[in-house]
């Protein structure tokens, strides 16, 4: 319990100081740029500090509070955590017309500005030299009005200076204008992401070639789940949903590779019971994911057997079919290394007959290094969530040999499920859920 506690709290300290970055910027772009020095500044810049505490405070909490509870946080903290992305997100990318609006009126300015007065030298016309008559000789010489004095201490009259204040108005709109543009787009998207997150999994196709796989195994059908993610958002009627749609594909066996839960056995025992109602003629399996290890790994092991799905723990178990014989294999998580629970691939898949085709359940699609080092035919994995929220998929090919989907690494091939839950935000921007039916044909 202790362990799971610091991972949180770490973790929400890495969660804290990236939003607090961007909460840096969005102040600067929506409050400091669309206000004036006053009260509304004030204002937002309070909110901002307010909804920068929000999304760590929502993953610190939720799992230490009662799920009932941690419900009432998670919504508005991870709501709020998918608005904030989209607001950045979009605010970059209006970053570049906004740069050229300003190079445009600013060279609008220099092109109308009037020439310096210093620039004008006046022509010079002498005085012309008075006649002497003789009234003008006779007459005594009047002085001239003396010139009203000047005091050197005393300033001009100020005026108002129209051409700053008719700057300050167009930053005011052009600020104004960018940040209604950005909270219509960002309101949009993660509305159409709701839609899609809890709109439930999506049932997906693919056919997968085995080189070694013998013709009595043709046809077999893996229905592939992973990232549930139970938690305070996601609970048994999820649950309920995704072992439906699972039974209704009446598949041969069932693999769930990783990230089932956000929380302990205490908390999401009830939410997770329906797992014992998976039907499959060759029963249910189950790998860790990294949320398990914060969740209590050992806890969750035992629940899970005495819900009858089987995990695999660098272990493997044989699949007959008539002749043919199919390896499935598991390892843990790399997360497990830091509780002593590392992924063992040598343990899992070392003397078996190399004959026969093996399928290896592995969380992170990363582990296909060592599962093509091992002569793995087929790896399924999740963790990805298929990116989940568009473009951020983008950063995680940075870290992932593959994003979703299925692809050929060497001689193994690599299935990689976008999830059927979500983690934090209860949206999805390109990424819908999905459940998968893999099938198995020999290789031609």
């Amino acid at each position: 319990m202790e362990v799971t506690l610091i991972g949180t709290l770490v973790f929400a300290l890495v969660i804290a100081l990236a939003t607090a970055l961007v909460h840096l910027f969005l102040w600067k772009r929506l409050v400091r740029d669309t206000t004036r020095p006053g009260r509304w500044r004030r204002v937002g810049t309070v909110a901002a500090v307010v909804l920068a505490l929000t999304p760590p405070a929502g993953v610190a909490l939720t799992r230490m509070l009662p799920v009932d509870v941690a419900r009432w946080i998670a919504w508005p903290a991870f709501l709020w955590l998918a608005l904030m992305f989209y607001l950045a997100v979009i605010l970059v990318v209006l970053e570049v017309p906004r740069l050229l609006v300003n190079l445009w009126w600013r060279r609008g300015e220099r092109s109308t500005r009037p020439a310096p007065v210093d620039s004008v030298r006046p022509t010079t016309v002498p005085a012309a030299v008075p006649s002497v008559t003789e009234e003008s000789a006779t007459e005594p010489a009047t002085p001239a009005d003396p010139e009203p004095a000047t005091d050197p201490a005393e300033p001009e009259p100020s005026r108002p200076d129209g051409q700053a204040e008719r700057r300050l108005n167009r930053r005011l709109f052009l600020a104004r204008s960018a940040a209604l543009v950005t909270t219509v787009g960002a309101v949009g998207t993660v509305g159409y992401g709701m839609s899609n997150a809890l709109g439930g999994p999506q049932i997906t196709q693919v056919t997968v070639p085995l080189r070694r796989l013998h013709p009595d195994l043709t046809g077999l059908r893996i229905a592939v789940v992973s990232d549930i993610h139970l938690g305070p958002i996601l609970g048994r009627g999820h649950t309920e949903r995704v072992v439906s749609r699972i039974n209704e594909l009446e598949p041969d066996l069932v693999a769930i590779v990783g990230d089932l839960v956000d929380g302990s056995v205490s908390q999401l025992g009830p939410a997770a019971a329906p797992l014992r109602d998976l039907s499959s003629r060759y029963g249910s399996f189950f790998v860790t994911g990294n949320h398990e290890y914060f969740s209590g790994v050992e806890p969750w092991l035992r629940e899970l057997e005495r819900l009858g799905v089987q995990p695999l723990r660098n272990e493997r178990v044989e699949i007959r079919q008539g002749a043919g014989v199919l390896d499935l294999a598991g390892v843990n998580d790399v997360t497990g290394a830091g509780q002593d629970d590392a992924p063992d691939f040598e343990r899992a898949l070392g003397g078996r007959d190399t004959s026969r085709p093996v399928v290896l359940m592995a969380h992170q699609p990363v582990q296909v290094a060592e599962a093509v080092r091992h002569g793995v035919d087929l790896q399924l994995s999740g963790h990805t969530h298929g990116g989940q929220l568009a473009p951020f998929n983008l950063l995680v090919r940075l870290q992932q040999p593959v994003v979703a989907g299925l692809e050929r690494i060497d001689d193994t091939w690599l299935y990689v499920s976008r999830g059927a839950g979500f983690w934090g935000p209860p949206v999805r921007v390109g990424a819908p859920p999905d459940i998968t039916v893999v099938r198995l044909t020999p290789e031609q």
